[in-house]
């Protein structure tokens, strides 16, 4: 029985070192701030550990061909589908104004 305390004493120790070196070596954690991921590693014997390693490290980043689960935000205007057809729309209407005038213009100027 002092063997598997010593064992268990043993993992604790391993998960609380690797948890917080983890934690302040990464820029981002995710779910809460990094002050908080210390304290609850620091506080919480095996249970924050190992909470850390499950919802506090940051995923890791999407591999080449992976999945992208999110569509990534255009770059620039010309990227935007709904920009350039709500440019579309506005542009079409000045030019049916327009030609609609031109044909105004020219009628009056025939009746002269």
């Amino acid at each position: 029985m002092v063997r598997l305390f010593i064992f268990l004493a043993a993992v604790q120790l391993v998960l609380f070192v690797l948890a917080l070196i983890s934690c302040l070596s990464v820029a981002r954690v995710r779910n809460a701030p990094r002050v908080v991921w210390v304290l609850v590693i620091l506080l919480i014997p095996l249970l924050g550990p190992l909470a850390y390693f499950f919802w506090g490290r940051p995923r890791p980043a999407p591999v080449e061909g992976g999945i992208v689960r999110r569509r990534p935000a255009p770059a620039s205007p010309d990227d935007d589908a709904d920009f350039l057809r709500s440019v579309d729309t506005e542009q079409s209407k000045r030019d049916r104004e327009m030609l609609a005038q031109w044909e105004k213009d020219l009628n009056n100027r025939e009746e002269d």
